[in-house]
């Protein structure tokens, strides 16, 4: 008998792994641990035929089989610690919540709700209805309707006000942003045709005018979000597009992204325009994002003048566009908080950490480091020190914040494996790695887990 065949008989049978006491007491799905111990068996059986020698110990198999049973069962989409130093991190999940936006989820996703359905008359009502007048109180547009992201409502917009006319764009503006999302394209979808304006590094409002005929339906300015052209560059600013659409009976409609309600220039963020200045401005319609500078959920969210609000609500690509009870409860409570600016700087985490100071980040950062010099053995060196981190999400794109930072050298193990260990842990820690360190950065990591990333750093330099 060949030493393959020999090893293939000593493998251990489903039933008797299953009657096996570390996986009989398991609380999963029984097809889930059935599935996973015929994987183990089968991967056992493929290293054999293959020539190697697993180990065939009953013991070992189990271990394999419970790693199998929690890689099945735990979520995919779950929570992580964001020790990067982004803020709206894209790939993270961009803004975090504020408390009292997890609160009203929960409220909403639990119990039947008032999504469309109006108390005081005891009839059916509108669903836009729960945001639209804190919206339009909050930056004193006529109206507002909210759709499911930023994309969606420059699509909307557009659909319904240039649908078989021509709009004018600036060709410094026609940028593509996260997800291969175009100007041109999404112009090209919404059914309008799209002029295009100036040159890429100057556009003059001579330019707008000449671009005017019969079939202009509006002029369209892009904020340019996370690409910025420096040098010999001119733009016609929003104030001097809407006089010139207004001059002509040209509606004026402004993508503006990332949607700050604060001004970000009081904290030392440069180059980011406010939603609050932009209404000023006199545009007919703006979009915006509901999360990134924002910081509450991805909605797209566009105010203006109620005859082109009413349009879009009519417009039947609305429907395909609205969102869901979660985010308008999400939504709503974010909202509620800038009604008192002070309460959104401190309770909205997004604002709070884009705004965070030196006075307060340094003191912080000592917190961890004073962790990590509390559990550190000789696995790995830790200094605390400054860096730079980033605002995020699009925004902001030229301009890094100053932080302070928790840098880890480990002595056993490389950085690469130190960087994928923490991902692979229960509740992962997601860190950068630069100029031959690990860099915890604390603007982005919240107090109450200092004590896990501590003890997590010195788990992953063990050999």
């Amino acid at each position: 008998m060949s030493v393959n065949s020999q090893l293939l008989r000593k493998i251990p049978k489903v039933d008797e792994l299953l009657r096996h006491p570390s996986l009989s007491s398991l609380s999963c799905q029984h097809t889930v641990l059935t599935e996973s111990v015929r994987e183990v068996i089968d991967t056992l059986r493929q290293q054999i035929l293959a020539g190697e020698e697993p180990c065939l110990e009953e013991e070992s198999i189990c271990e394999e089989v419970i790693r199998c049973v929690t890689k099945k069962t735990t979520m995919s989409l779950r929570p992580v610690i964001n020790a990067t130093g982004i803020v709206l991190h894209t790939n993270l999940g961009r803004a975090k919540l504020s408390d009292a936006a997890v609160k009203a989820i929960q409220s909403v996703a639990q119990d039947y709700n008032t999504l469309e359905y109006n108390l005081e008359k005891g009839s059916r009502g509108s669903r836009y209805a729960h945001v639209e007048k804190l919206i339009s109180k909050l930056t004193g547009a006529e109206d507002a309707m909210v759709v499911n992201n930023n994309a969606a409502a420059v699509m909307l917009v557009l659909s319904t006000m240039a649908k078989g006319k021509e709009v004018v764009v600036s060709r410094g503006e026609l940028v593509e942003i996260g997800g291969a999302f175009r100007v041109p394209e999404i112009m090209a979808q919404s059914g309008g045709t799209l002029v295009e304006v100036g040159t890429t590094n100057k556009t003059h409002p001579s330019d707008y005018v000449k671009a005017v005929s019969e079939n202009t339906g509006a002029f369209l300015k892009v904020h340019t979000s996370n690409f910025k052209i420096m040098g010999f560059f001119e733009e016609v600013s929003l104030d001097e597009m809407v006089t010139l659409g207004h001059e002509r009976n040209i509606p004026v409609i402004y993508d503006l992204g990332s949607g700050a309600m604060v001004r970000l220039e009081d904290y030392g963020i440069l180059d980011e325009p406010n939603v609050l200045d932009a209404m000023k401005s006199g545009a007919d319609v703006i979009s915006f994002s509901g999360d990134k500078l924002m910081g509450g959920p991805q909605a797209g969210i566009i105010i203006g003048k109620r005859e082109y609000i009413e349009a879009m609500e009519k417009n039947p690509l609305t429907r395909a566009f609205r969102i869901d009870k979660l985010t308008l409860a999400a939504l709503e409570a974010t909202l509620r908080e800038y009604l008192d600016p002070a309460e959104a700087l401190q309770n909205n985490p997004t604002l709070r950490m884009i705004t965070a100071t030196m006075d307060t980040l340094v003191p912080k950062g000592e917190k961890l480091f004073a962790c990590m010099e509390k559990v550190r053995d000789d696995s790995f060196s830790v200094a605390l020190t400054e860096d730079f981190g980033q605002v995020g999400g699009g925004s902001v794109p030229t301009q890094m914040i100053r932080s302070s930072v928790v840098a880890i050298t480990p002595a056993y193990v490389s950085l690469d494996v130190l960087e994928k260990r923490l991902r692979e842990l229960s509740l992962p820690i997601i860190a950068r790695i630069s100029k031959d360190r690990l860099l915890l950065d604390v603007r982005t990591i919240e107090e109450h887990h200092f004590d896990y990333v501590a003890e997590s750093i010195l788990k992953c330099c063990q050999k």
